[in-house]
């Protein structure tokens, strides 16, 4: 099994520098590949990954001589990654999902990281040792004990890390479970989440209190923008022409960096919220259900969008998929057309003049007063108990679980880890969870 350890490096100035410049020649190969595949692409052509990387390193230091002061991995990983970004796009068109090409990247508008091999540096500690840098420091050693497959370099406003991949062995990956409950989880907006059992969540939502503070550096920013167009010689409100590059004074570089460690703090916050709250569920629960949203199609709501950016049920979801496999739970996802909100918790009797505005409302049949979010949540854990736990009898749940199932009219989803045969890393999770 692979995990993935984020530290946070202390650079000096001068290995700073080098990261820098190992990015953007990242950035340049990534670049130079795919404009080459495209017009290999256009002449008739089939590009291959590997061809480009041969002719890329047949002209590199010839035509690029400022390439050699970065060691090989950064832009030789490149290539990779295109081959795999090209193979989704196909296996996406294939499968009917909607499809993006690889785009061009941008200084200033992409993720800045380069890759490298795990036999190009060496961990000491609290210190990683890389080619053509030397020691750098790091805030934590590696928590994870097996196999170093690689690392990743990246930057994240004015700060750097270390994201090292590492193999590790079943004992170490999968993790002990502090109980057995099965819990159903209704996300919104004005709680995160609302459990089964009443308990409701609220996120911090720092995105809404550091607004203001966003919005003042934003100006800043953006008047100095203005700025460097008139230094340009750049008319206002006009297209920067192609090729032109706007002069940046020390002025600008101080405010773009303020504004992006806003924007990373207030994600900072939102992820540990997210983390903290998705390992507790698969911690405390051998099934967890969660309903399938149509994020993308809810954040093209205008009012509601930055609400539910500022929440993250992408992120929300993700965490889950990932961390129920190391818990050993089982993760329900139910179809996004169930109507958990509508259906009623107690008789099964379905509400469809139910409304996004109704936050409670009273069953016509059995007469029961009902929270929204509340009643959803019952009913995803009672949908979690006759899909994931098929032991279960519907009396323990109130004798309506069957009923519940079939006036929804939606599938189900039960996301299982299990393979067809009972291999010895099973053996060792079925060891450890029976053990917590």
């Amino acid at each position: 099994m692979h995990l993935t350890h984020k530290i946070a490096l202390c650079p000096t100035p001068e290995q700073a520098d080098y990261f820098r410049r190992a990015c953007s020649a990242a950035r340049f190969v990534w670049n130079w590949a795919l404009a080459e595949w495209n017009r290999q692409y256009a002449a008739g052509l089939k590009p291959n990954a590997m061809a480009l990387k041969k002719q890329f390193n047949a002209i590199k230091y010839a035509q690029y001589p400022w390439i050699k002061a970065i060691h090989r991995d950064a832009h030789a990983q490149a290539f990779a990654h295109l081959a795999n970004a090209w193979n989704r796009f196909f296996a996406d068109l294939k499968a009917g999902k909607p499809a993006h090409e690889p785009k061009f990247k941008k200084k200033g508008r992409c993720r800045d990281s380069f890759y490298v091999a795990n036999d190009k540096f060496r961990l000491d500690g609290a210190t990683i040792h890389l080619s053509k840098v030397g020691a750098v420091a790091m805030t934590e050693a590696l928590r994870f004990d097996g196999n170093v497959l690689g690392a990743t370099v990246s930057r994240t406003a004015d700060r750097w890390f270390v994201a090292i991949h590492v193999e590790v062995i079943d004992a170490q990956y999968y993790r002990r479970r502090r109980g057995h409950g099965v819990c159903g989880v209704d996300v919104g907006v004005t709680a995160a989440t609302t459990l089964s059992s009443g308990e409701r969540i609220a996120a911090p939502k720092l995105l809404k209190a550091a607004l203001r503070r966003l919005k003042i550096r934003g100006r800043r920013l953006s008047r100095k923008l203005e700025a460097a167009r008139v230094a340009a010689r750049v008319a206002p409100q006009s297209a920067l022409p192609k090729g032109t590059r706007l002069p940046k004074s020390e002025g600008f570089k101080k405010a773009s960096m303020a504004l992006a460690r806003t924007h990373a703090r207030v994600a900072n916050i939102r992820r540990d919220f997210t983390h903290k709250l998705t390992t507790r569920l698969c911690r405390e629960n051998q099934a967890v259900a969660i309903e399938d949203l149509n994020v993308k199609g809810m954040l093209a709501n205008g009012r509601l969008a930055r609400a539910i950016s500022d929440v993250g049920f992408g992120m929300f979801r993700s965490q889950m998929e990932y961390k129920a496999k190391r818990y050993g739970t089982r993760l329900v996802i139910a179809d996004r057309w169930y109507p958990s909100s509508r259906l009623c918790s107690v008789c099964g009797a379905k509400h469809d003049a139910l409304t996004l505005e109704d936050r409670e409302w009273t069953c016509a049949q059995c007469g029961a007063r009902h929270d929204r979010d509340l009643n959803a949540a019952l009913n995803l854990k009672r949908l979690a108990t006759e899909t994931a736990l098929p032991v279960a009898s519907p009396s323990s749940n109130g004798g309506t679980a069957a009923e519940m199932m079939s006036a929804a009219g939606g599938k189900v989803t039960p996301v299982r880890y299990e393979r067809l045969c009972r291999s010895r890393q099973e053996e060792n999770r079925a060891h450890l969870c029976a053990r917590s």
